[in-house]
């Protein structure tokens, strides 16, 4: 499917019919997500994937019970990790075992901690959670391209998702997307005008 075609046709699944994804689908996609860009390449995501239904059930009125929640084959938390200095360490570590030269590595790796010193806890969590709506366009699309259909929902309590999946302080609940296949029509895709949204000077 062309990319037009994958952004055309996706929409925010109101309701799935139940049948499971197969786990070779899913790990694709979760391989798209993975491939998400971000600030510094410091990924500063965990994607929790829930596909028990109790799970769900647990869950559902931490989201209004919403249909999407129990009713999609998995359900995707994606979490933004607040533990930048960690994240910094990791992918030193990486660079590293990669190959890159202490000449280059060693500024922008000081760049980064600088970046993060400056921040306070809720700068830090404001900036992780801007990063995980990237990985959100991912998986969006993502899915899509792989034949199955998504909905992203910020409507749930991030703090009892939190407590019901019994989260570490780091890692904050920002955004979910379930997946599986529809069980509503996709509606007539509205959007504003070129003209409307884009600011040439």
């Amino acid at each position: 499917m062309e990319f037009k075609q994958i952004i055309s046709n996706r929409y925010a699944t109101k309701s799935f019919d139940g049948r499971p994804l197969l786990q070779d689908q899913v790990d694709a996609l979760l391989e798209l997500i993975r491939f998400a860009p971000s600030s510094f390449n410091l990924q500063p995501w965990k994607i929790l994937v829930i596909k028990d239904a109790a799970t769900k059930e647990k869950l559902a009125p931490a989201a209004w019970n919403q249909a999407q929640i129990t009713t999609c084959s998995h359900l995707l938390v994606l979490l933004a990790d607040t533990n930048v200095s960690a994240l910094i360490d990791r992918l030193d570590a990486q660079m590293t075992a990669a190959g890159v030269h202490a000449d280059q590595r060693d500024p922008y790796l000081k760049m980064m901690r600088g970046f993060a010193s400056g921040m306070s806890d809720d700068q830090k969590r404001s900036w992780s959670q801007r990063q995980v709506y990237l990985a959100l366009g991912n998986a969006l699309n993502g899915a899509k391209s792989l034949g199955f259909d998504s909905c992203p929902m910020e409507g749930f309590d991030p703090v009892q998702f939190a407590k019901i999946l019994n989260l570490p302080a780091n890692l904050v609940p920002t955004v979910l997307c379930p997946i599986g296949y529809a069980a509503d029509v996709q509606p007539a895709k509205i959007r504003f005008d070129k003209k409307d949204v884009v600011i040439v000077p």
